[in-house]
């Protein structure tokens, strides 16, 4: 059965959480409140950030990167990790990945649809409200629902950047190698998730190991018209449409793990032969004044 959660459940998932020291440019505009680690009531790690603004995009990239525009995003919880195998089958999910001899293994080989169900079977381990409607042909994603989603592509970039307006995060190409598994270190193939360094606002594999889906349907011409408040992407056109993914993987270049990078894949949810071992997801949610109140609380 399919539950809203109350108040008090809302608040009995935050069961542990500390504050992050901020860093110089670290912290979220929005009040300069840093970034809070908690772990839900499933035993996921998840970081909550603050609202803010950023500059999304960029000027001196890929043609689909431009034009650098400012966003102003709501708060919003994500995963530390990417989604790893184990997390998959604890939902009672079976495990599609190319890699399966450890469940620390971020799960890849996953369609779109298949990230999604994951987040509503998730959701419903914690009792929210799932957010993807299941009779709907694209599953249709309730931004209000009290449960998971995939991020949408300006959440993703947000949480890239970590308050910085660089290529990366952590400076130049050249440090690559301490924050993510690319092409030039990854040994083609998946790694443990959490074995390289975070990035300041406390998440792990954003630019290596696997690409992550996003929520937002690509189009190479969509920051032209993208609206300033919590974009989610270009309108549903039709069928077989891409959705974006971000982040390197494991055979991505240095370039391709900018923050700014963007792809645009098909979503495999009509081809029986869908091999993607480069790409997996993390999820986000919502949360609500009471929630952010206790996380802050316990900080």
């Amino acid at each position: 059965m399919r539950m809203s959660l109350s108040m008090a459940g809302c608040l009995a998932i935050l069961v542990s959480g500390c504050g992050r020291e901020s860093t110089p440019g670290g912290t979220p505009d929005g009040g300069g409140v840093a970034p809070i680690e908690v772990t839900t009531a499933s035993g996921s790690a998840m970081i909550y950030v603050n609202g803010g603004s950023f500059t999304m995009g960029s000027g001196r990239g890929n043609p689909d990167e431009a034009p650098a525009h400012l966003v102003t995003l709501t708060g919003f919880l994500m995963d530390k990790f990417e989604v790893t195998s184990g997390q998959y089958v604890k939902a009672e999910l079976p495990n599609p990945s190319h890699w399966q001899e450890n469940p620390k293994n971020p799960v890849e080989r996953v369609r779109w649809r298949d990230a999604k169900q994951y987040c509503n079977e998730r959701s419903l381990m914690e009792k929210l409200q799932p957010c993807y409607n299941e009779k709907t042909p694209d599953w249709d994603c309730d931004m209000k629902a009290s449960g998971y989603r995939l991020p949408t592509e300006a959440e993703w970039e947000y949480a890239s950047r970590a308050g910085g307006d660089g290529d990366y995060e952590f400076g130049a190409a050249d440090r690559l190698r301490q924050f993510g598994w690319f092409a030039e270190n990854g040994e083609k193939k998946t790694h443990l998730v959490g074995q390289k360094r975070a990035n300041r606002w406390g998440f792990f594999d954003l630019y290596g190991n696997v690409s992550e889906w996003c929520e937002d349907i690509y189009s190479p011409t969509y920051y032209q018209t993208s609206p300033k408040n919590d974009p989610t992407g270009p309108a549903n056109t039709g069928a077989d449409l891409k959705r974006v993914i971000r982040g390197g993987s494991w055979k991505s270049s240095a370039a391709e793990c900018r923050s700014a990078a963007r792809q645009g894949e098909k979503t495999g949810d009509s081809d029986a032969c869908f091999s993607t071992d480069y790409c997996g997801f993390r999820c986000v949610r919502r949360v609500t004044e009471g929630e952010l109140a206790a996380m802050r609380a316990k900080k």
